[in-house]
């Protein structure tokens, strides 16, 4: 039986405009987070189509239909989604960058680990791959009996803020995330491509222990802190949403332009 999708959880793609970046064509691919869908960046790849960057914004399996199929599924599976979106971008275009919110964020660090030859620059915003909570070391055995605890969708300061997500968030989904984290941190010394890294100064759903182990973990030679002081989690739909959008347009014109 299939899936009911949600409206707002429908891809973005825009096609690149190369007579608007110098005759080169430029892609960008965008992650959305865990339990959340591609509303929650869309407006983010809308911003650098309009600069003439080609946009790929995948659905993650799972996510925008029910936390119970998110349930079903791995980090695998949304790694392997976004493979193929960047193997689209990387056949259609001279260069590409990469960029992720949360989860995102640490599947786009997947990639640059991975394919180095492929990815001229990373974007980030609140990545996770690690996290202080004690209750994170239960969940191999509360997965078997509880499905999910209460959702983590909706950190924004901005009123009337809302990111169509989930609101529970399943617990063997969860716990495969998590169980990614070691590998990929193991591998961050493989990121070489050019970082940008916007962090929220009040996010409720990453706490605080990724950042000193990504930015002291890469070996990105080309490293930018962005503070977010008015944004929480969801920064991409919060009140810093037009800093992150031009930031990381001109990042990707300088990390892509012709050496």
């Amino acid at each position: 039986m299939a899936m009911t999708i949600h409206p707002l959880a429908t891809p973005y793609s825009a096609a690149a405009r190369p007579e608007m970046t110098g005759g080169r064509r430029v892609g960008v691919l965008l992650s959305h987070g865990f339990t959340g869908q591609p509303a929650s960046i869309t407006p983010w790849g809308q911003a650098l189509a309009e600069h003439g960057y080609a946009v790929e914004v995948p659905r993650l399996p799972g996510h925008g239909t029910t936390w119970e199929e998110l349930n079903t599924l791995t980090w695998a599976d949304w790694y392997g989604e976004l493979t193929k979106a960047l193997d689209k971008l990387v056949d259609e275009n001279d260069a590409v960058v990469v960029g992720g919110l949360s989860m995102g964020g640490a599947l786009v660090l997947r990639l640059a680990a991975d394919r180095p030859a492929d990815i001229a620059g990373v974007v980030v915003v609140n990545p996770a791959v690690a996290t202080k909570r004690f209750d994170v070391k239960l969940l191999p055995v509360l997965k078997h009996v509880v499905k999910s605890f209460p959702g983590i969708a909706n950190d924004i300061k901005r009123p009337g803020g809302d990111e169509h997500g989930y609101t529970r968030t399943p617990l063997k989904a969860v716990h495969s995330m998590m169980q990614a984290w070691p590998g990929l941190v193991a591998d961050l010394p493989k990121v070489t491509a050019p970082l940008l890294y916007f962090r929220s100064t009040e996010d409720h759903v990453v706490d605080e222990a990724s950042e000193p182990i990504i930015t002291g973990s890469v070996s990105s030679t080309d490293v930018t802190m962005v503070r977010l002081e008015n944004s929480y989690h969801v920064a991409t739909l919060d009140n810093d949403a037009d800093k992150i959008f031009t930031a990381t347009a001109a990042f990707v014109a300088r990390v892509t332009a012709p050496s």
